[in-house]
Formats: structure tokens, C-alpha cells, sequence
């Protein structure tokens, strides 16, 4: 036997199979679901929701596209996210997708400041829906830092903590416009702006979660 195969044997010799790459939207999916009961949940225990909300999404069609349009941006960034995190898995256009979802998402509050899609309204209003808002999104992120640490390895974990982060402080920014009160310059001030400064924390905490996971 020659030194290359001798070389190549012993590299190979203590090899173990590697574990099948998960479906990602599966993934993103089983993250995602949670996340959001998560935040519905604690977010109902912790304070009544606005009386009329829900009425107000049955009546309201610009304010229930306003909530679908949050759904459905928060749910691709989702998909972004995971997808990110495995090279060649996904092309520059749906990561830019998925930040336009949610800035078009956000400037129907820019708009609402002088158009808003419900008469603005102190009904509802949370005492401390700013500290609520950043809080519920944590253990979420946590959660989403842990399975892309462990399952995916990400080579740009930064930029994938920043995505998980994004959509773990929009979920409660988006339910927030059912719990809490609705005017435009509250939702931006209380609601999407502590939402925000979640996707700035989570590059922070993937850095310890990789030091303590080593």
C-alpha cells in the first residue's frame, strides 16, 4: 500500500456518518409555530387583550391586510433565516424578499401616522407593552440560536442570528397590535421599535451561545 492510501486510510478510518440535513421549511416551521403560540400564550396571561380587536379585523379590511401582510412577512424571513444558514441553500433575492415584506409591512405605521387603518385609540393600552414586546421575544430566539448552532452550523451566523432575531421580536410587535392599543406613533415607538432592537441582541447572544456550545 502506497503513503497516500495509508494517508487517506487513517484520515478516514475514524470517520462517523453525518446526520442527514433536516428539511428546512420543516425546520423554520417547527421554530416558527411554537414561537408564536409561545408569545399569544404568555402574552393573553400576562394582560387582557384590546376588547375589540378581534372585531375590528372582521370589519376593518385595511387592518386585517395590515396583519396578514406582518404574517406573511415574518413567516418568509422565518423560512430566510434557517435557509440562510446552509450555503447555496437560498439566492440573494429571497433574503431581499423577506427584509421588503417586512419594510412594507412597517411603513403601513409610517402611513398610519397621518392615514391610520383604525381611528387611534388609547383602548387596550399595556402599561409596559415596550418591556413586554423585547422580553417575549427572547425565549424564542434563544430556542431558534440553539437549533441553528446545532443542526445547521451556519458559516455567517451573524447574519443568520440577525434574521432569527428579526422574526423573534416581530412576533410579539405584531401581536401587539391586538393586545395593546392602536395608534400608529405608539405601535412604532413601544411595539416595533423594542422588536428591532431583538435583531440587534441576537448576534450577541449567538457569539456566547457558540463560546458556551464549543
Amino acid at each position: 500500500m502506497s503513503g497516500h492510501e495509508q494517508l487517506i486510510d487513517s484520515l478516514v478510518s475514524d470517520l462517523a456518518p453525518s446526520r442527514p440535513l433536516p428539511r428546512l421549511w420543516l425546520l423554520a416551521l417547527a421554530w416558527l409555530l411554537p414561537a408564536a403560540i409561545f408569545v399569544v400564550v404568555i402574552t393573553g396571561l400576562l394582560g387582557p387583550l384590546r376588547p375589540n380587536a378581534f372585531s375590528q379585523l372582521a370589519g376593518e379590511p385595511r387592518f386585517l391586510l395590515e396583519t396578514l401582510l406582518g404574517v406573511v412577512a415574518i413567516a418568509v424571513a422565518a423560512l430566510v433565516a434557517f435557509y440562510s444558514a446552509v450555503p447555496g441553500a437560498i439566492n440573494r433575492r429571497w433574503q431581499m424578499a423577506a427584509l421588503w415584506l417586512i419594510g412594507l409591512w412597517l411603513l403601513n405605521y409610517v402611513v398610519g401616522l397621518a392615514y391610520p387603518a383604525l381611528e387611534p385609540s388609547m383602548l387596550g393600552k399595556r402599561d409596559h407593552c415596550v418591556f413586554e414586546t423585547f422580553l417575549y421575544a427572547l425565549p424564542p430566539l434563544i430556542v431558534g440560536l440553539v437549533v441553528l448552532q446545532r443542526r445547521l452550523y451556519p458559516l455567517q451566523p451573524l447574519r443568520s442570528a440577525v434574521l432569527a432575531g428579526l422574526v423573534a421580536g416581530m412576533l410579539p410587535a405584531l401581536y401587539m397590535q391586538i393586545a395593546c392599543m392602536y395608534t400608529p406613533l405608539h405601535i412604532l415607538k413601544f411595539h416595533i421599535a423594542p422588536g428591532l432592537m431583538v435583531a440587534l441582541v441576537a448576534p450577541l447572544l449567538m457569539l456566547a451561545l457558540r463560546r458556551w456550545m464549543a
